[in-house]
């Protein structure tokens, strides 16, 4: 299987990509109203940095929005019928006239409904805790203390009716997800510790990645073998890694050209990297199968091609990819993927 990867040094908010081109949408924007990203919105929008310079956060909050506005406005375009956009988003605190919550999930998803979108059950995910202190504010007593951020949001659409599929078709039986990964992915509370994003500070400070496993699960929840995902937030590639990984195509827009050379290096030693991860998930599954069997359950189905038991006709023909090799082109990257063979 032979995937390829897109990189557009870009701005996403004039989307070149035909109609009905992309499969899924997996993307993190920069956060309205958290620090890191005022720049940007600022250079993008003047009347921002004015807004912030008179603290007016509300006026801020709604031009900020305005910016990511113009991307939502064309995914119902490049989406396929049925095609589900993820956007991984967290809100915001902050202090200007006064201190107050910005509620960039909301925001995002009453955007996405006006432009046709359907509203799915989102995800919240838990982010390592910085601190022990549990709160913000004055301490100890009442009443002016606040909980403190801890999560974000997954906000899942989709445009339009349900994506179809010729009955039997070989490549999504192929791409199943195994019953108890299922159980686990589709929770609507994900507790994640993050994973290392072989970045130097700098970038790290820039790009706010998240961790591979969140665009990885994704993928792997909404799309099958060979489509298309697209991340019109590219950052540090988080998204094309986990296309990469997942065995799916990908594109990315890109304004920081800075960002885009990075890429080369999260990309060294895939290969080895990918067959592991295939290898310990197959694993996993044993080790889930050997447990079942061990309290006297009967699974009552077998996988055709590696040897084990699983609980549903649908998870017969699931089968493994890794990563082959990888080629720099003249756009982004060509990847190749072969197998996951039995393993003893």
């Amino acid at each position: 299987m032979e995937t390829d990867h897109a990189v557009v040094t870009g701005d996403a908010r004039e989307l070149s990509l035909p109609a009905d081109s992309v499969d899924l949408v997996v993307t993190s924007p920069p956060y309205p109203m958290i620090e890191m990203w005022d720049d940007i919105f600022a250079a993008l929008d003047p009347a921002i940095g004015d807004a912030l310079d008179a603290d007016d956060g509300q006026r801020a909050f709604e031009a900020m929005h305005d910016v990511l506005d113009v991307v939502w406005e064309q995914l119902q375009r490049v989406l396929v019928e049925g095609g589900i956009a993820a956007i991984n988003v967290g809100d915001a605190t902050r202090t200007l006239d006064r201190f107050r919550q910005y509620p960039n999930a909301g925001e995002i998803t009453r955007r996405m409904v006006d432009y046709g979108f359907d509203p799915l059950p989102d995800i919240v995910w838990r982010k390592p805790a910085n601190s022990g202190a549990k709160f913000m504010g004055s301490g100890m007593v009442p009443p002016n203390a606040y909980p403190t951020l801890e999560h974000e949001s997954i906000l899942l659409f989709r445009n339009g009716p349900r994506r179809s599929f010729p009955p039997g078709d070989e490549t999504r039986y192929e791409s199943a997800y195994f019953w108890e990964e299922r159980n686990q992915w589709f929770s609507d509370l994900w507790e994640m510790t993050g994973t290392p994003q072989g970045l130097d500070a700098g970038l790290r400070e820039r790009s706010g990645a998240f961790p591979v496993e969140i665009p990885l699960r994704l993928i792997r929840m909404f799309s099958v073998y060979g489509d298309t995902v697209l991340d019109p937030f590219w950052g540090t590639g988080t998204t094309t890694l986990a296309a990469m990984l997942a065995g799916r195509e990908s594109v990315g827009y890109e304004r920081d050209a800075d960002l885009r050379a990075a890429f080369d290096d999260r990309i060294e030693g895939l290969p080895e990297r990918s067959r592991e991860r295939a290898t310990q998930r197959l694993e996993r599954h044993r080790e889930w199968v050997a447990d079942r069997q061990e309290s006297g359950e009967e699974l009552g189905h077998e996988n055709d091609h590696y040897d084990t038991p699983v609980r549903t006709k649908q998870e017969r023909n699931l089968r493994l990819y890794a990563v082959e090799s990888v080629a720099e082109t003249e756009d982004g990257y060509t990847v190749m993927h072969e197998p996951i063979e039995n393993l003893e």
